[in-house]
Order: C-alpha cells, then sequence, then structure tokens
C-alpha cells in the first residue's frame, strides 16, 4: 500500500505539470514580447552631439533626449520601444514590431528645431514661440489637402512677422519677395535660394504673406499625405531635441525576414530536444524518462521566468534556450552516470541512487557556477542581442539546476522507494554480467567499452596534436588574418528576401541601378532566396530608404539593412577583450578556491585553446567573423571550464580516496582513472548539446549559421581539451613538484541535497 501510494504520488505530480503545461504554456508564449530579430523592426545606436557650442553633453542632457524621443515613439503607437542610454555621450533605440521603419527613423533622428525665416534665410520665429502641443493634422479649407495647424504663444509678435514679410522687395528673384519659409532643422549651409530650385526642398512650406496676420493660428502647407502630416505634427509636439543625433550603427529586419527566422529557428528546437529525448530515453531507460519529464518543465520555467522578467526573446535567446537544454541534459548526465557507476559496484538501486546523487552534487554545483560567470560577462559587455543570449542563458542555468538536482531526485526517488525497480538493473542500462559482488572488494580499473584504456600514457600524442593545430592556426591568422563581418569594420550590409531563387547577376543590375557596387554578393537559403551583399561605405537614411522601397518593390518583402560605423565595431573588440580578460580572472579565483592554483591555471590554458581553435578556423576557412561569433566563443569559455571542471572533480574526489600521493606514478594512475571515469559523461553531454547546435546550423535561420559553426567547433575543442589536454598538463606540473609538494586533499563536509 505504502508503494502503491508513491507510484500515485509520481503520476499525480506528472499529471499536474503536463495539465499546467498544457492549459497555459500558449498563453505564456504569445505574451512574451519578440526581439525584433523576430518580428522585424529596427534598432539604431546614435552618438549624441550638443547643438551649441560649448555645451558639454551630461547625464541630465541625455536623459531629456531619452524622454523626447519616447514620445516621439508613443506618437507611432510602439508599447514595445527600448530606449536606453549607453557611455557618456550614446543612446540606443529598439523597436521591434514598427511598420513604417523608414518613417519611425525620421521621426526619432529629427532634431525638430522648428524656424520661421525669410527668403534671405533670416530667422524671425523659432520653436520656443509654439504652444506646446498645439499642433496637429488638419485639412486646408480651400483644397481639402493635408496641413498642419498649431498656436503661436504671442499673436502680436506674429503679427509684426508676418508685416515685416509682407512689405519685403528684393530684386530679381525668380521667387516671390514675401514667403515666410518654415524649416525644420535648419542648418547654417542651408539656402532658400538653392532649396527653391530643388523637387524636393529641406524647408517644410513657403506660403506668401500679403499682409499682416491678426492672428495665433498658423497653417503650414506643403506637399504632405495624411500620414506625413500627423507625422509632422507629432514631432513638433514631442518638442525640439536639444541635441544632434549622429547614427553610428543601425540594422533594420524585415518582418518577413522576422517570421521565417522565428518559424526556422523554432522547428530546429523542436527536432533538436526532441532527438535529445529519444537519446536520453534510449541510454538512460527509466531514468532517462525521468530527465525527459524534468527537461519538459525546465523548458516550460524557462518561459513562465522569462515572461515574468518581462524579457525580450531575441533569435540567439531561443538558441540559448535551447542549448540550455542540452547544458541541463548534463546535470541528468552526471547523476545517472554516477548511478550506474555505484550500482556496477554491487550496491542496491536505493544505495545507488543515494550516494550517485551525493557524488554529483558538488560537480553539478561548480560546473554551473562557472558557466554562469561567463554568462554575466556576456550580459555585462554584450550589445543587444548577446544580452538577449546571455539572459536565457542564466535563466537557463539556474532552473536547469533546480529541475535536475531537486526535480529528478524527487521523481526518481519515489520509484526506488518502491520495489519496481529492485532487481532490474536493466532499466537502468545496466547488465547483469557488468555488476561486481558487493562481498568483492578488488578494485576494479574502469573502463571505455569494457576496455581498459590508459590516455595518460599517450599524453605527448595529444600535446603535438594541440601544437599542431595551434601553429596552423597562428599561420592561418598570420597570412589570411579573420574575414570581419560589418560589426567590425565601418560599412553596410543589405540582406534582400525574394520569393523565388535569385542570381548574383540579378542583385548586381539591382544595385547597379541603386547606384551601388557591392563588396561582395553572396547567396543563401534552400534555394537560394536570400541575397546578402556588403559595402565598405556607410549608407545614410536617404539611401538606406531608397532601397529598402526598390526591394520592397521588386520582390515582396522588405530588406534587412545593416550600418556599422567604425568606431562601434572597435568599442565591440575592446568590449569582448574585457569580457574574456575579467571571465579568466573570475574563473582562476573561483577554481583556485574550490580546487587549487595549478588547477585553476591549466583550465585556462585549456579554455584559451579552445577559443583560438575556434577563431583560427574561421580564419582558415574565411567564414565571416561578428559579434555572435563572440558570444558564441564566450559561450565555448564557459562550456570548457565546465567540462573540465567534471574532469577535475572527480581527480579530486580520488585524490581524497588516496589522502596523499607522494609519486608521479601513483598521481598518474589517479588522473588516468578520473578520465576513464567522465569519459561517457562527456562524451554524452557533448553529443546532446551537439544535437541542438546541428539542428540549428542544418534547419535554422541563416542569420545563425556562423554561431552554429562556433559553438560545434568549440563543443568539440572542449571536449578534446577536457579529456585530454588540461588535466594531463595538471599532472605533468604538479607530477615534477611532487615530491617537494605532495598533493594531499583533505575530505570536506559536502551538501547533500534534499533527500527523498
Amino acid at each position: 500500500m505504502k508503494n502503491r501510494g508513491k507510484i500515485v504520488a509520481f503520476f499525480l505530480i506528472v499529471i499536474l505539470f503536463a495539465a499546467t503545461i498544457g492549459t497555459t504554456v500558449t498563453g505564456i508564449t504569445k505574451d512574451i514580447n519578440l526581439g525584433l530579430d523576430l518580428q522585424g523592426g529596427f534598432e539604431v545606436l546614435y552618438k549624441v552631439e550638443p547643438v551649441e557650442e560649448g555645451t558639454e553633453v551630461d547625464r541630465e542632457l541625455l536623459e531629456a533626449t531619452v524622454r523626447t524621443l519616447n514620445e516621439r515613439v508613443n506618437g507611432l503607437g510602439i508599447s514595445e520601444a527600448t530606449i536606453n542610454i549607453e557611455g557618456e555621450n550614446r543612446i540606443r533605440v529598439q523597436l521591434a514590431g514598427v511598420e513604417n521603419q523608414t518613417e519611425a527613423r525620421k521621426m526619432l533622428s529629427t532634431s525638430a528645431r522648428l524656424s520661421f525665416r525669410d527668403v534671405n534665410d533670416k530667422e524671425y520665429m523659432n520653436g520656443n514661440d509654439i504652444k506646446g502641443g498645439s499642433a496637429q493634422q488638419d485639412f486646408h479649407p480651400d483644397t481639402n489637402a493635408p496641413i498642419v495647424t498649431l498656436e503661436v504663444k504671442d499673436a502680436s509678435k506674429f503679427r509684426e512677422v508676418t508685416s515685416k514679410i509682407s512689405q519685403m522687395k528684393i530684386p530679381e528673384t525668380p521667387y516671390e519677395d514675401n514667403l515666410l519659409v518654415i524649416w525644420m532643422d535648419y542648418q547654417e549651409e542651408n539656402s532658400f535660394a538653392e532649396e527653391y530650385k530643388k523637387e524636393d526642398p529641406k524647408y517644410i512650406s513657403a506660403p506668401q504673406v500679403d499682409e499682416p496676420l491678426n492672428t495665433s493660428s498658423v497653417m503650414i502647407s506643403g506637399d504632405f499625405t495624411v500620414e506625413s502630416a500627423q507625422r509632422l505634427a507629432d514631432i513638433i509636439n514631442a518638442g525640439s531635441l536639444p541635441v544632434d543625433l549622429i547614427e553610428k550603427y543601425s540594422t533594420s529586419v524585415g518582418a518577413q525576414f522576422g517570421e521565417q527566422a522565428l518559424n526556422k529557428t523554432v522547428f530546429a528546437g523542436i527536432i533538436g530536444v526532441g532527438i535529445i529525448f529519444l537519446f536520453m530515453i534510449a541510454y538512460y531507460r527509466f531514468p532517462g524518462v525521468i530527465a525527459v519529464i524534468n527537461l519538459s518543465i525546465y523548458i516550460y520555467l524557462i518561459l513562465v521566468v522569462f515572461e515574468l522578467l518581462n524579457g525580450v526573446l531575441t533569435l540567439s535567446g531561443i538558441a540559448a534556450l535551447i542549448l540550455g537544454v542540452g547544458m541541463a541534459v548534463d546535470a541528468n548526465v552526471i547523476t545517472n552516470e554516477r548511478i550506474k557507476e555505484e550500482l556496477r559496484s554491487g550496491k542496491s538501486v536505493s544505495a545507488a541512487f543515494k550516494a550517485g546523487n551525493k557524488n554529483s552534487l558538488s560537480t553539478i554545483f561548480d560546473a554551473n557556477i562557472t558557466t554562469i560567470l561567463a554568462a554575466t560577462i556576456l550580459f555585462i559587455f554584450g550589445t543587444s542581442s548577446v544580452k538577449g543570449f546571455a539572459t536565457m542563458l542564466i535563466i537557463s542555468i539556474l532552473v536547469s539546476f533546480v529541475t535536475a538536482v531537486y526535480g529528478s531526485r524527487i521523481l526518481l526517488g519515489l520509484w526506488v522507494k518502491t520495489k519496481f525497480l529492485r532487481n532490474r538493473p536493466w532499466l537502468f542500462g545496466i547488465k547483469q554480467k557488468d555488476i561486481q559482488d558487493i562481498k568483492d572488494k578488488t578494485e576494479r580499473e574502469p573502463t571505455i567499452f569494457n576496455r581498459e584504456v590508459d590516455t595518460v600514457k599517450h599524453r605527448k600524442k595529444f600535446f603535438l596534436a594541440s601544437s599542431i593545430m595551434v601553429i596552423l592556426g597562428a599561420v592561418s591568422l598570420l597570412f589570411f588574418q579573420l574575414n570581419p563581418g560589418i560589426d567590425f569594420t565601418s560599412g553596410s550590409r543589405i540582406e534582400v528576401l525574394s520569393e523565388d531563387s535569385v542570381t548574383t547577376k540579378e542583385i548586381k543590375a539591382s544595385l547597379t541601378e541603386l547606384e551601388l557596387k557591392a563588396e561582395s554578393v553572396v547567396l543563401a537559403g534552400e534555394n537560394n532566396e536570400i541575397a546578402v551583399t556588403r559595402y565598405d561605405t556607410v549608407l545614410d537614411q536617404d539611401k538606406i530608404a531608397e532601397v529598402k522601397s526598390y526591394f520592397m518593390e521588386k520582390y515582396g518583402n522588405e530588406p534587412n539593412v545593416s550600418v556599422v560605423s567604425s568606431i562601434v565595431g572597435e568599442e565591440l573588440v575592446k568590449n569582448a577583450l574585457y569580457a574574456v580578460g575579467i571571465a579568466i580572472i573570475g574563473m582562476i579565483i573561483y577554481v583556485a578556491f574550490r580546487f587549487e592554483f595549478f588547477f585553476a591555471i591549466t583550465a585556462i590554458i585549456a579554455l584559451l585553446h579552445d577559443a583560438f581553435f575556434v577563431i583560427a578556423i574561421f580564419s582558415l576557412f574565411r567564414i565571416e567573423f561578428d559579434i555572435t561569433i563572440v558570444a558564441a566563443i564566450l559561450t565555448i569559455v564557459g562550456y570548457s571550464i565546465n567540462d573540465t571542471i567534471v574532469t577535475f572533480d572527480r581527480i579530486r574526489e580520488n585524490l581524497i580516496k588516496e589522502k596523499r600521493v607522494k609519486s608521479a606514478k601513483q598521481l598518474a594512475i589517479i588522473v588516468n582513472r578520473s578520465l576513464v571515469q567522465t569519459f561517457t559523461r562527456s562524451i554524452n553531454t557533448t553529443f546532446t548539446t551537439m544535437i541542438a547546435v546541428f539542428a540549428f546550423l542544418f534547419l535554422g535561420a541563416a542569420s545563425i549559421t556562423g554561431f552554429a559553426i562556433a559553438l560545434a567547433v568549440g563543443l568539440i575543442a572542449g571536449t578534446y581539451s577536457s579529456l585530454f589536454l588540461a588535466s594531463q598538463l595538471w599532472l605533468i606540473w604538479r607530477g615534477k613538484m611532487i615530491k617537494e609538494k605532495p598533493v594531499v586533499f583533505e575530505k570536506k563536509k559536502r551538501t547533500e541535497g534534499p533527500q527523498v
């Protein structure tokens, strides 16, 4: 009866979570805010410069600018805008889901300094003379054309101005003398005489004034549509900016691109997670089923937490979520491998479950802490999309720790307390012949696929292989260097989407019509329906608008356009170096505290080896290197240290059993034993994470292909370095010092976690 109660409790818990997930997950996913890369929109980074010479850009001025920009965004009807101050003189604006990106950009960057001048460009009135909030869209009483009306503060001043304008007499001009020229953002180099000749002049309107006007109402007419007149009214009402905004970086994503990226990435994620689930069940049998249940709860809880934090989900954020599944699997793999190890030693299921959970806890804790450290550095120093990735990664790690340590123990513990799992080692993936008699105290050396392996004996081969890879990478970087994306160089990038396949010749012909000459044109997509072009020059707003309009008309989809100035690229490189440096220092301190200083140094050598190898591959194969690759490398730093920590933890555990190691030979045996014991865990964790990475690589959106390649290369390098490099470097280093300084680790009281 007692056993039946535990089984009933298990199914009640599972049914409760299944019902909760089934009834609420749709609503939660709908409420999550999508980033501009998943629904279209744009992001722009402005450098703030004062209007008047001698004025300093201080915090108060930046905050005033942000308030004005927020008022303008509200006029666009966008509720999920993000406007942040960055550094001493920059403002970043993100608008996701905006329908008319060109109009929105004009509204944001227009300084809105209204001025009333004569034909000689002499100013008589400006925006300070206008009543706040008085501008509105209206229609001309005679022609019914869209106009903008506003109220002046002082009607007598307006009468005086119009009186002077009406009496002006200028000989031999092709235009009327008595024109009241209304300017928006007049510059010293501007001239009515020059603009008058143009089809699209810079001034807004130039009405003729025949007599003084006894009114406080001003009517601005021009070649307006209802929308453009309303936009002008909104800009005037929002007030003039106290600064000039100089665009330094921008990226815009067409709605169709965003929808396609979302669908492809979600599909890739479902396939990746599905394969991971099948692998866990096939390899770990019953504990694998428990792991799948917990992983499902884990994914749901992440979405709930992310929605509660009002986070913005980006393409890289979804990647972090699915990669987090791979990392969550790691905690289950570590625990299940330890349980299997205890079962092979002849212990009962109950004893093996208790010992396996106890021994795995510190490993999981140390591995997660070091990865969180890398993710935190990513968040601090990353740009918007990288911050989204880092946020999701941090949430993933924290939630996976809870579900793997607590969830798996509780659910599997309910079954362990029953008789169902007794005498059924096959439910854990253990063959009866592999179980040692509990009375047999002979210590067996661990095996890989039932074969004894001595990895330490071949350490010189591994060192030689690593040295060759490093030399080849250094030669490649020296001669080929990197193929930097526009994130690291000044220039522009246009991504065109067609319903049908396109050719390079066709795209180049279109660019010729636009008077653009691309540095490169690359076709992408399953059927060459995407064309990516790059330029050394930075396109201005007018050219971007022209490009968007042209390709929208030709292919029916708004293209993606990214523009970056060199100063932004330099800052990205600087921040990336800071991030790596701080992450390394933090990891050295933590690993030295938890293990010893020698472990910390060799772990850092291994992660630098992995990061360098990723960079070398990108150099050798000329793959475009952009900011997402920097995020991938920093993620690999976390993965590499994670893998290495698991191996080090086993070495430490075996050293504690030995109590005192006095010879290099004895140390080599312990290191080899530890490597063999952790081999299956390392391979399985890498395999499951690689499933997710390959899903993104082959099924995901084209924009994260480079990111997926970097992760795939880094995961392989990280597994190699943790198994064959870091521990063996430590072995050589400590082996040479062992006579003067014997290796001694004392057993510390461990936190065993929840007992079931």
